[in-house]
């Protein structure tokens, strides 16, 4: 057992199912089980409009890490799975990102949880209600469902067909 967590995975080049269930093997031997996964999403690009869709999905594990290591474990693993940081919201091969961390506001340099712009994402609020719906999302006093029911968001999510 361990501190609930959430965490948003995203791909957008090459094999994005592929890159999307290697990073959920690599979580659940590096960070923690996983105990819940949303189904997949595709995704218009948010920040920088000019690249490929995105498949999206959240998340939950319970890990014995604490946040800067659980942090360091997900960068490790884009890493092993050839990400490189190019382009602030470019393409990207993998993205791993903290969302929520049990009931915690971590405010440090490298990382800031929940994350700054969750309340403000479509891609990472529909698949994350989707399995924490009634969660409060901590400092907000809105739940995940209150979140998206407000998010100014306007970018298309619709789940992925893999028949």
């Amino acid at each position: 057992m361990g501190e609930i967590v959430f965490v948003g995975l995203g791909s957008n080049l090459g094999d994005r199912a592929h890159h999307l269930a290697e990073a959920r093997t690599r979580l659940a031997t590096q960070a923690g089980p996983l105990e819940a996964s949303s189904a997949v999403y595709q995704t218009e690009p948010w920040g920088l409009a000019d690249q490929p869709a995105f498949y999206n999905q959240v998340v939950q594990l319970a890990t014995g890490l604490p946040p800067r290591e659980l942090l360091a474990a997900l960068l490790a693993i884009e890493q092993q799975m050839g990400r490189h940081r190019q382009q602030r919201w470019g393409p990207r091969l993998i993205d791993l990102d903290i969302l929520l961390y049990a009931n915690q506001q971590v405010a440090l340099p490298e990382l800031t949880v929940p994350h700054p712009q969750l309340a403000n994402r479509r891609f990472v609020l529909v698949p994350l209600a989707q399995i924490a719906a009634e969660v409060t999302v901590p400092g907000t006093g809105q739940t995940v469902a209150q979140l998206l029911a407000n998010c100014p968001d306007t970018l298309r999510v619709w789940p992925v067909d893999f028949a």
